[in-house]
């Protein structure tokens, strides 16, 4: 307790890094609103732009032809920018309304207590202004799409109001987490053809069973806390089954995308980055101790890699079809 205090006052948040860069770049003035969009733990917007890279990617190259053109097999630059924005300015919109929402439990988490509102930082009003810049932000950089990926990702905003409240009315919140997160597999294939089909359907999907099995291992840090505060997860829910429950979600994840990479009839070399990732998963589960957080929050963080080697894949079989005369 006396070490999350000591970091309060010299405000930092108890489960934020103490050296990253957020803190030497910034005034302290602006610390607080770092820590309400997290840009001091990247992770999240990594985790949130994983499903637009991924979908960008299938879309480019999808139905490719030995021969191919290398532009016409990538998923454009101006894309991918615009994706890695969006997913920087919702996933710090997400989590500062998140904290708007949830301030009365954090302040009752020992992990969470220190953050800018509970701890008294920064006001409800300053907060609200904040999640709009950041909605703002956000919407500038929808609007640069095709009027089809607009409304697709005007849709989203009804699973990221819906996610904050779910641990109180559900066991399975990572169920609405994943609605929300996983929306890009979605918006790279609308980007790109102006319309939907059942590959980035799949891929979505495939993406809510992975948000499910990581925000699940991420919860585990705070279980103890969440059953006595009264908050719901499937963390509490899977318990000791959990790791049962992780082979059922990722290995229906690793289908979903399968299924999504053939019916887009992407180069095979594509399905390469699929089984690195599903070695990726297996280790996680393997390695998993539900009852060390430090190990929680490792292999929680670690799905940043996994994204890669999936996008690397489509990345690769995008260029395998651009230099093969046949597959």
């Amino acid at each position: 307790m006396d070490d999350i205090q000591t970091r309060q006052r010299r405000g930092r948040v108890a489960d934020a890094p103490s050296g990253h860069w957020v803190y030497s770049a910034l005034p302290r003035t602006l610390w607080p609103f770092a820590q309400l969009a997290r840009w001091d733990r990247p992770i999240g917007w990594w985790l949130l732009l994983w499903p637009c890279w991924w979908s960008a990617a299938l879309a480019a190259s999808a139905a490719a032809q030995p021969g191919a053109a290398l532009a016409d097999v990538l998923p454009s630059p101006w894309h991918l920018l615009l994706f890695l924005v969006g997913a920087i300015a919702m996933r710090g919109a997400g989590c500062t309304y998140n904290d708007i929402v949830d301030t009365d439990i954090d302040s009752r988490v020992e992990r969470t207590r220190s953050r800018p509102l509970p701890s008294g930082q920064v006001s409800r009003r300053a907060a609200a202004t904040f999640l709009v810049l950041q909605a703002l932000t956000g919407l500038v950089v929808l609007l640069q799409f095709n009027p089809f990926a607009i409304g697709v990702g005007l849709l989203s905003l009804a699973a990221v109001a819906v996610y904050p409240f779910a641990k109180r009315f559900t066991d399975w919140p990572q169920f609405f987490l994943g609605l929300a997160f996983s929306w890009g597999a979605l918006m790279g294939w609308a980007a790109h053809f102006g319309s939907l089909s059942l590959a980035p359907l799949l891929l979505y999907g495939g993406s809510i069973l992975w948000v499910i099995g990581y925000d699940t291992i991420y919860a585990h840090q705070d279980k103890e806390d969440d059953a006595l505060v009264g908050v719901r997860s499937t963390a509490l829910l899977f318990g000791r089954r959990t790791k049962a429950w992780l082979v059922a979600l990722y290995g229906g994840a690793l289908l979903f995308f399968a299924v999504a990479f053939a019916l887009a009839a992407v180069p095979l070399p594509a399905m390469a980055g699929l089984v690195a990732a599903a070695a990726h998963m297996a280790r996680q589960i393997r390695t998993l101790d539900i009852d060390d957080p430090d190990e929680c929050l490792r292999l929680f963080r670690s799905n940043r890699v996994l994204g890669w080697l999936i996008f690397l894949g489509l990345i690769g079989g995008g260029v395998w079809a651009s230099v093969s005369p046949y597959f």
